[in-house]
């Protein structure tokens, strides 16, 4: 079956940021995501997600490499010096590129 190349943007921030990473996504041409409650540790400490303010979400976005880096680039610069980001991308392949 033929795959078509896009790439997959991890974010893991805080979940004081979901509606900011939601807007930016959309406004870097991103057409959708998946965010979900998750919880870990790092550098920052643990995150157990036992009050509100210690949420952590993780955001998939799919989606051209241009918007990838775009959004990454401006997670970094706007938010990453100020509250616990992790990122990563990967090369995927879609079945349904108009989607993406």
């Amino acid at each position: 079956m033929n795959t078509h190349p896009k790439q997959l943007l991890v974010i893991i921030a805080e979940a004081a940021l979901e509606k900011s990473l939601i807007r930016d996504a959309r406004a870097f041409g991103a057409n959708g995501y998946t965010i979900a409650d998750v919880r870990g540790g790092g550098e920052r400490g643990e995150r157990s997600a036992s009050w509100e303010a210690d949420r952590s979400i993780e955001m998939k976005v799919v989606c051209d490499a241009a918007v990838a880096d775009k959004l990454a680039v401006h997670v970094l610069a706007q938010y990453a010096p100020h509250y616990a980001v992790a990122m990563f991308t990967t090369d995927v392949g879609v079945f349904r590129p108009q989607k993406f």
